[in-house]
């Protein structure tokens, strides 16, 4: 199976506050908001969620064609990704705008404070698919993740327009995204990817139900943190599967982009959708045990242990029948 990865690709400059922003906020006063925290460490890393969900499906032993805009500094971030088995030969380069960033504190409880800079990101609308999907030999599914919001409405539109079965991932875009934008990102989805909190901002911005939602998306799938994911398909019973133990929880950045990428990797070897749940969650409980998006290594006899230890030795056997990782 061909797969497309649309979205941002960025650097993470990643800090953690020991204290809780909680404690620091005062509800009446939010309007002359002005903190600051002093933060323990910076950690720069790799990251983007586009580039996130190609690193993990290359992990895996596939090879994720990666589409997104960046800066000249991307030199050594491509060396990166095309070492772990990802595509970039369709990455269009900015003249002028550097590679997006991302910036996010952590507190002690794992809340966020997060900006966004989206530099070359911003160019990604001048990316037109069909020349890349031709040269590709075709594409099987094209996920339109977390990007300029002009790009993923033309990469939506233009999946319509020519019939490409594609994934929406509008992640972080549907705190910014009014009704009809989230309408045009969601509606003919084959697969639609939220956690709780952005089902609800779906729900409420767009006006729909969530039974409209399934009428809309072939498959809905919701993650639900420790409590794991729901798969939602119309007609059928919700699929639930629980998350895997974490070793050490670290920081969490990252870990929806994983549970994606398990996800469709599953998918791409004809799995069903509980043994792509149950893949997305393993895959996701490697990054939160790292600090950085693209920091963990799979080793196969270990990755599909630890399979076996949460979902059984039978849903074991059949991932291990496909997985490739970078390490026996």
């Amino acid at each position: 199976m061909n797969l497309l990865i649309t979205g941002s690709v960025a650097t993470d400059h990643l800090m953690s506050f020991p204290g809780r922003f909680a404690d620091s906020l005062v509800v009446d006063q939010l309007d002359k908001i002005a903190l600051s925290f002093l933060v323990e460490d910076l950690e720069v890393r790799r990251g983007g969620c586009a580039a996130n969900i190609a690193f993990g499906l290359g992990s895996l032993g596939l090879r994720p064609l990666l589409v997104g805009a960046v800066g000249a500094d991307f030199v050594d971030y491509r060396a990166w990704l095309e070492r772990h088995n990802v595509d970039c030969s369709a990455i269009h380069v900015s003249e002028t705008r550097h590679t997006a960033r991302f910036v996010c504190t952590n507190d002690a409880t794992m809340a966020q404070i997060a900006s966004f800079y989206a530099g070359a990101m911003s160019e990604a609308r001048e990316i037109e698919l069909k020349p890349i999907v031709d040269r590709a030999g075709g594409v099987e599914l094209v996920l339109v993740g977390p990007n300029d919001p002009e790009a993923m409405r033309r990469h939506t539109q233009e999946c319509r327009d020519r019939g490409y079965r594609f994934v929406a991932d509008p992640s972080q875009q549907l705190a910014f995204g009014d009704g009809e934008m989230i309408r045009d990102l969601v509606d003919g989805a084959e697969i639609l990817f939220s956690n709780e909190y952005e089902s609800a901002l779906i729900t409420q911005k767009t006006g729909w139900s969530a039974d409209d939602v399934r009428e809309r998306v072939g498959i809905w799938v919701v993650t639900l943190g420790a409590a794991g994911v729901r798969v939602e398909r119309r007609g059928h019973e919700p699929i639930h599967v629980g998350s895997v133990p974490e070793v050490a929880r670290v920081e969490p950045t990252g870990v929806g982009d994983a549970f994606r990428a398990g996800f469709l990797a599953a998918l791409s070897w004809g799995l069903s959708l509980e043994r792509a749940a149950q893949l997305g969650c393993l895959l996701a409980v490697h990054v939160v045990e790292q600090v950085g998006t693209q920091e963990y290594t799979l080793h196969q006899r270990t990755f599909v242990d630890r399979f076996a230890a949460a979902y059984g030795d039978d849903a074991a056997k059949e991932v291990a029948e496909h997985v490739r990782t970078s390490r026996p």
